[in-house]
């Protein structure tokens, strides 16, 4: 982790420096090095993910599914809607067209991510699901 720059300069910040070192410890694991944190009312992780397909023999365990399975077995599903339509995911890489899918079904309004995903990203760097009409649901916003 001696390259990530641990001053914290803007907002949000210190939830990404969260986010990486899920990355580095996924990497550590021979997982692709992605991590990512929900964040409640930018004041406190509510769940985390990391890639994690290799280890468990399944290629849809990307770190947002990772996260998102974990914060769904803590709540019932209006409390959880309800939580994570105030949080923010942030994650190191643009999710995938999957995982976009998944944020933008589970609720969740605000993705911030340190890359872009020039292969599969669904943010808009291969398709815009993020703001792609789909039935009951908000659009995403994402940002990097």
């Amino acid at each position: 982790m001696a390259l990530i720059n641990q001053q914290q300069n803007h907002p949000g910040q210190r939830w990404m420096l969260e986010a990486l070192k899920l990355a580095q410890n996924a990497l550590d694991q021979q997982e692709v090095p992605i991590g990512c944190v929900i964040i409640h009312n930018d004041s406190k992780i509510i769940a985390s993910g990391q890639n994690e397909p290799v280890r468990l023999r399944n290629a849809t365990r990307h770190a947002e599914m990772c996260a998102l399975d974990r914060f769904f077995a803590q709540y019932d599903l209006s409390t959880a809607r309800k939580l994570l339509s105030e949080s923010i995911l942030y994650v190191t890489c643009e999710p995938c067209i999957m995982c976009t899918g998944a944020l933008r079904l589970a609720g969740i309004t605000k993705v911030v991510y340190g890359c872009s995903n020039d292969r599969f990203g669904g943010c808009g760097s291969v398709l815009d699901i993020a703001q792609d009409s789909m039935p009951d649901t908000l659009p995403l916003e994402c940002t990097s």
